[in-house]
This record gives C-alpha cells, structure tokens and sequence, in this order.
C-alpha cells in the first residue's frame, strides 16, 4: 500500500525551518559583519547542513533577504499603524521600535557602504521612516514651510537621536521619550 503524506505538515515544517534559518541569520548579523555571514555558519547555527539551507533559501542572499522581510513585518507591527496627529502615540511606537530593533539597525548601517543588500535595506528604511513622519505629523502643518518642517521632524526621531540619547548619554527610556518629544513639539509649534 502507498504511503500516504501530509502535505500540510510538510509544508508547516519546511515554513518552521525557513523561519529558522532567517532567525539565525539575524543573530549573526546582529552579532559580526554581512561580509562575514557565510552558508556554513547559518547552517551550522540552524542545526541543518548547507544544502538544506540553499533548498530552503537559495542562496545566502536569500538569507538576508529573509532577515529583511522578517525585520519589515515587525517594524510594520511596531510602527505601521501609529494614528495619525496622536503625538504621544506615534513616539511610543517609534521609541518601542528602536528599543526593540535599534541595535540591528545601527549594526547594519554600520556596514551600509560596504555592502549594496545592506544598503537599499537601510534605503528603505529612510523611506519607511520618512512615510511614517508623515503620515504622523504632516497633517497639521502648514504648506509654506511643509518640506523643512518634515525634514526636521526626520531629524528629530532619526535613530541616531534615539542612539545618543539612549546608548551615548545612557538615559533612560522614559528620559528619551521626553527629550525626543520635546523636539518634536518644537518643530510642530514652530510651523
């Protein structure tokens, strides 16, 4: 008799194993270089051989665009849904995101020129940043002076902020919160 498959099951673990890999890969992206991030070492990581990582991801590209996808569906979570002109609740979003992805994406930028992957992720990332601002405080001010007022409200939640404030100076979160919204008023009472 034919032995009979679960495709559905096959497929749940083939998706547990590709998530897997991209969780390793950003651990070891977190923790050295993109220069560095070899096949053999996300395999080893995973616990599987190098072939099944190529079976499931195609190439090491794949890989890190895996950890990209991955990271973009958690920023989204983190900050794609922020209510529009809710000041408080657009910087609670934004300061939870980089308390949770700062470190990764300061590890990332780091390497933006030396690697082109890197480099249109963090593009994107401007981007994404850019939309969010916004999305978020754009809608109260005034045209003359729009284009400046957005450029400095990028400025004042960039994640270089949120770097000097948090790990340079050691302040705290809530200290943080303060200071970055205290910026973020004054642009917005400035326009």
């Amino acid at each position: 008799m034919p032995r009979s498959y679960d495709n559905r099951r096959r497929a749940q673990a083939a998706a547990r194993t590709a998530e897997q890999i991209a969780e390793v890969t950003e651990h070891l992206l977190l923790e050295g270089t993109v220069a560095s991030l070899t096949l053999q070492a996300i395999a080893e990581g995973a616990g599987i051989t190098v072939q099944t990582v190529l079976r499931h991801m195609g190439s090491r590209e794949g890989c890190l665009d895996a950890v990209r996808k991955r990271v973009a569906a958690r920023v989204d979570g983190q900050r794609g849904h922020s209510p529009p002109g809710d000041v408080a609740a657009c910087l609670a979003d934004l300061l939870g995101h980089y308390e949770a992805e700062g470190r990764l994406m300061l590890t990332l930028l780091a390497q933006e020129s030396d690697d082109p992957f890197v480099h249109q992720a963090m593009a994107q990332g401007r981007a994404f940043h850019r939309a969010w601002v916004e999305r978020c405080f754009a809608g109260s001010l005034p045209e003359p002076d729009r284009r400046l007022a957005i450029d400095a409200l990028v400025a004042a939640t960039d994640l270089a902020v949120w770097k000097l404030l948090r790990l340079d100076l050691g302040r705290s979160p809530a200290d943080t919160t303060a200071i970055i919204t205290r910026l973020v008023q004054a642009v917005l009472e400035y326009s």
